[in-house]
């Protein structure tokens, strides 16, 4: 019981260090860049046990700012190979181990 314990800790230890976002991949504009990272960081705090919902809120955001056709993955532990449009994407790391990857497509 004692190291499931210590285990969750080091875990909590370890989301707390690396709480800030750090971006794999993208070929945004700066400017949209911010953005979209803020708004991750955002969604992702704002629905810390719900990555559905904060996909959601990205997605809807991300619509309205920058038109529509956004898509938003959320989760630990996927693989993907999508098409784009170029200038419209952002994969990024948030809380550790939580992957975002937010694109545009027609």
């Amino acid at each position: 019981m004692a190291d499931t314990g210590e285990g969750k800790k080091e875990e909590a230890d370890y989301k707390r260090l690396h709480s800030f976002p750090l971006i794999r991949h993208t070929d945004m504009p700066e400017e949209m860049r911010v953005e979209a990272m803020e708004l991750c960081v955002t969604a992702c705090e704002k629905y810390a046990t719900n990555n559905e919902s904060a996909a959601k809120m990205i997605k809807e955001m991300m619509d309205k700012k920058f038109g529509s056709s956004w898509h938003v993955v959320i989760g630990e532990g996927f693989g993907f190979e999508i098409t784009h449009e170029v200038k419209n994407l952002l994969y990024m790391f948030f809380g550790g181990s939580l992957a975002v990857c937010v694109w545009k497509c027609s």
